[in-house]
């Protein structure tokens, strides 16, 4: 991997994101100015399953992703050419939606003539913490989202070293899933968010793998145990109240072991780079408490803890627009025969190990 040059600030890249079920297209500058950031939500779509259709995804990408691309280079008042290189998602994700973005990618690099950039979604995430804000490397990254669930350690673009991941359930699954059994509907994670905040944490629920020595995650014992608690609530629908209740006792054992992992993974780097900044990115970053109860842990470790701002947090093309911004000041791009990758881990050490496919709501 090269060495990081400066960022130029007249770069301009496109970024396109269809790994899930948003569909979505960017414009960004290297001085961290998002030109436009365009999303469409197939909510609605999904929602009569409970869960992301991969087929219904794809088809709705290839129905409205020109649309979308076009409404983000209007608001940018850009055209084709006045772009530095096109960026998109090439993995890991629904590997039918992914393709319809990298696809696209390619014929408008083709066209445009520039650079075409295949972005990890996860490394999209883990870098967007430097749009917003300058956050240094080497700094520990925290993915939490539907689909994934695991601390990093970021060197440099490109280069990630994996701490710790789930051993089951990511924990934005297990958020959706909890909402599920409450009768919360879809999204789950907002849903229970909202819920959480009328309740209170009041019902004692595990907090798997508190305390061990590695950094590593489980959620699936949680989510069993809000089922027997819900089950034992007695005949019928659980009230108002105590959906209120689970809810908020759910979310505080997340947030107590989201906070040990953390710890544990703040400890590895202070030991070995002697300090660093933490940041959390995801779909679970954009929930309130987790951000605050996080936050808490990085002050009294006496580093910085940045999440970006709940827009960036779930999927979107301006965090795959900043990851080609990155990748574009060191030389980086990719031949127009790149292909789409259902899975991608971000360092590659990790291959062979538990890594939580991505269902439900991404991001």
């Amino acid at each position: 991997m090269p060495e990081p040059r400066n960022i130029s600030p007249d770069r301009v890249v496109l970024g396109l994101e269809t790994s899930c079920d948003e569909t979505a297209a960017a414009v960004v500058t290297g001085k961290r100015e998002v030109l436009a950031n365009v999303v469409l939500s197939q909510l609605d779509d999904h929602r009569p399953y409970g869960g992301v259709v991969p087929e219904i995804a794809a088809r709705a990408h290839v129905e409205q992703l020109d649309g979308i691309i076009a409404r983000a280079m209007n608001e940018a008042g850009l055209g084709f050419a006045d772009l530095d290189a096109i960026a998109a998602t090439a993995g890991p994700g629904l590997v039918g939606g992914v393709m319809v973005g990298l696809v696209t990618a390619k014929a408008i690099a083709a066209a445009a003539r520039r650079p075409l950039i295949a972005v990890n979604h996860l490394e999209g995430h883990a870098l967007s913490a430097r749009l917003v804000a300058e956050v240094e490397f080497p700094f520990l990254c925290l993915l939490v989202s539907g689909g994934h669930c695991q601390l990093l350690v970021a060197e440099g673009v490109g280069r990630y070293r994996r701490l710790g991941s789930t051993i089951d359930d990511a924990v934005g699954e297990a958020f959706d899933k909890t909402a599920k059994l409450l009768g919360l509907g879809y999204p789950g994670g907002p849903a229970l968010e909202r819920a959480a905040a009328g309740g209170q944490a009041c019902y004692d629920l595990p907090r798997p793998m508190l305390g061990r020595e590695n950094c590593d995650f489980s959620f699936s014992g949680l989510k069993t145990a809000v089922r027997h608690l819900v089950e034992g609530l007695g005949p019928g629908a659980p009230s108002t109240r105590q959906v209120a209740d689970v809810a908020a006792s759910f979310q505080a054992a997340v947030g107590d072991v989201l906070a040990d992992r953390c710890a544990r993974a703040i400890a590895i780097l202070q030991r070995e780079h002697g300090g660093g900044s933490l940041v959390v990115a995801g779909g679970v970053a954009a929930n309130a408490t987790v951000r605050s109860r996080l936050e808490e842990l990085a002050t009294a470790h006496g580093i910085a803890m940045v999440a970006p701002p709940p827009a960036l947090c779930t999927d979107n093309g301006a965090m795959i627009a900043w990851a080609g911004v990155e990748r574009l000041a060191l030389g980086l791009s990719d031949p127009l025969d790149v292909a789409a990758r259902a899975r991608w881990p971000l360092d590659a050490a990790a291959a062979g190990r538990i890594v939580s496919p991505r269902r439900g709501r991404s991001s």
